[in-house]
């Protein structure tokens, strides 16, 4: 009998993202499902809206937000980060993606890029600063993984994975799928643990 697949639809510089990351993980180790990372960014063709674009009403609410959850999870998280909004994060999820068809450990070394951005006041644009993450959290093997420009299939894979998220209807992040069923949002995981155990 197959595992069960998460597919797990993210922006790398997502604090949302950030602060899902342990429990997604957890989840799906205590089911025994197979979790594949799809870095993307918001899906403007579904109704997504980047922040820096909203009314400031929303964008005062966001940082409201982010404080309640970084102190109820008890998560380290830099507010206003030097190096958000990010300058590109293309190159970041794109390595991520490269990891990850490498075989190596891709959630340690995304869950290492979020947190340098959001924890540790790093730039997540700049390539030493990913081979340091990639050093860290996968070894030596990862170091060459960090491109800019990214190989040619990973870039393709990158476009494949923003061409399925606006197909599956999905526009923010992250937003968690599984058997074609969405769960937008950190806060849904308690939903998609659930539907694990069904």
């Amino acid at each position: 009998m197959q595992p069960p697949e998460i597919l797990a639809f993210f922006g790398i510089s997502s604090p949302w993202a950030y602060f899902g990351a342990p429990r997604l993980y957890d989840i799906a180790a205590r089911h025994g499902a197979r979790l594949v990372l799809r870095p993307i960014k918001v899906i403007e063709a579904n109704g997504g809206i980047p922040l820096r674009t909203r009314a400031q009403a929303r964008q005062d609410y966001h940082a409201l937000e982010l404080d309640r959850w970084r102190r109820h999870l008890g998560m380290p998280l830099n507010l206003a980060p030097k190096f958000y909004p990010c300058r590109t994060i293309e190159t970041a999820a794109q390595a991520v993606i490269a990891v990850q068809a490498a075989g190596l450990d891709a959630p340690a070394f995304s869950f290492g890029v979020q947190r340098a951005l959001w924890a540790e006041e790093r730039d997540i644009a700049d390539l030493d600063t990913l081979r340091d993450i990639a050093r860290a959290t996968v070894g030596e093997a990862g170091v060459p993984l960090m491109r800019e420009p990214a190989l040619p299939q990973h870039r393709a894979a990158w476009e494949a994975n923003l061409a399925e998220a606006e197909r599956r209807g999905i526009f923010g992040t992250p937003t968690y799928v599984l058997r074609d069923e969405l769960f937008w949002g950190q806060d849904r995981l308690d939903f998609l643990d659930r539907a694990l155990g069904a």
